[in-house]
């Protein structure tokens, strides 16, 4: 699929504020709505919906100003993510995963952004990053693997993939020590195979990747232990600190949010729903106290959720703007309360859907579909609450984190 635009660098003028984001998002809302169980049945988003998100410039919220882009901050790329999965949980993941993209490719030397926006900068990215395989060669590197979820990836002109350049090197050592990068392809240079047969986030689209021995140009890879440290090559051109800002607390973000926004939409069909449900033995829902309990712990974990997250992104960025990064102990902090969003949100779904009785699993009222999107969100590998609570727990007894990837 293929958006014309042009190349330019966006005045401040012609930039659109927060709430002017937000509310584009927002207004997509019941149109989602509307085409969700077509976007399940479909196993992708649908291109009216694509269409819609490109020509309301949500895909620009975190893009370079040099390249056609926004640059505003995580807080709202979170809200226009939270505002699209409340609509339909699909469609906030694939935003998610596939927006943050744009924040990516600004670490990178400024060729590979030429190489992507140079003719088109509405061009989209997808991934993923579980390692592949790559062996140095004069100029780049001969690159090989098969990637999976790779959500949105039919809209995507490009790709990032994760992979280890000669893993047999660094075999057993510590993840921080190897040569980790993310590599940049073409749509040419690779396969998109469809294995997208899942219970939830069905409309993703999240397909696996094959590469079989392309050449990438070592400036279309961004060695990882220059993004640990902060010292990646676009960094010095673009120079807001929003690329300053840690690269696990903005990327994972983007993969935990949706769920803040699938629970909204839970609550607001149950609340629809249960507004006039009177149960088999005679009880109204706005009678049943477990219900009205469910209801208040769902909204009040939303919102605790979205305030953890804008505080936890202003101090980041305040201390990118005087050049200061946030210490270890609060990057485990904030990566827990991170990744510990989906399983808080399943929990209380779980809860709302219990709540509903026998009559919320029809699809007509879409309580299940939130739930089902809910549970498959919590499944992915950065969404590992207990994990990274664990590693904190650890950082607060006073025990050393060495290979802490935060």
């Amino acid at each position: 699929m293929t958006m014309t635009s042009t190349h330019r660098t966006v005045e401040h003028s012609d930039i659109p504020g927060r709430e002017t984001m937000i509310q584009r998002a927002r207004d997509m809302i019941p149109r989602l709505i509307e085409r969700a169980e077509r976007q399940a049945d479909h196993r992708r988003i649908l291109p009216e919906t694509m269409t819609e998100m490109v020509e309301a410039g949500l895909f620009r919220v975190l893009q370079p100003k040099r390249w056609g882009g926004y640059e505003l901050d995580p807080g709202t790329f979170a809200e226009v993510q939270f505002a699209l999965s409340e609509g339909d949980a699909s469609v906030g993941w694939v935003y998610g995963v596939v927006g943050v993209h744009s924040w990516h490719l600004a670490l990178f030397d400024d060729r590979a952004a030429q190489d992507v926006w140079g003719s088109d900068s509405s061009v989209l990215i997808g991934s993923p990053y579980a390692p592949g395989t790559a062996r140095p060669v004069d100029d780049g590197y001969i690159f090989n693997g098969r990637w999976k979820f790779s959500s949105g990836s039919e809209y995507c002109g490009w790709t990032f993939l994760g992979g280890i350049v000669d893993p047999e090197k660094t075999a057993g050592r510590p993840f921080l020590e190897a040569d980790y990068r993310t590599f940049l392809l073409p749509r040419q240079d690779y396969e998109i195979v469809d294995t997208w047969h899942v219970n939830g986030l069905k409309g993703t689209g999240s397909h696996d990747i094959i590469v079989k021995d392309m050449f990438v140009p070592a400036y279309r890879t961004l060695d990882f232990r220059d993004v640990w440290k902060r010292e990646t090559p676009g960094q010095t051109i673009n120079a807001n600190p929003l690329y300053k800002l840690p690269f696990v607390q903005v990327f994972h973000r983007a993969v935990s949010n949706a769920s803040i926004g699938a629970l909204q939409g839970m609550l607001n069909a149950f609340l629809e729903y249960g507004a006039k449900r009177v149960g088999a033995m005679g009880m109204a829902t706005v009678d049943d106290p477990d219900a009205l309990l469910a209801a208040a712990a769902a909204a009040s974990g939303i919102d605790e959720m979205k305030l953890v997250l804008h505080r936890n992104f202003d101090l980041m960025a305040a201390r990118a703007e005087n050049g200061e990064s946030i210490s270890q102990a609060e990057a485990l902090q904030f990566r827990y309360q991170c990744s510990s969003v989906p399983d808080r949100c399943l929990d209380l779904a779980r809860a709302l859907y219990k709540a509903s009785g026998s009559g919320g699993v029809y699809t007509d009222r879409s309580i299940g579909r939130y739930y089902n999107d809910l549970m498959v969100a919590a499944q992915h590998g950065s969404n590992n609450g207990a994990g990274y609570g664990r590693v904190w727990g650890k950082k607060m007894f006073g025990l050393d984190i060495v290979d802490a990837g935060v």
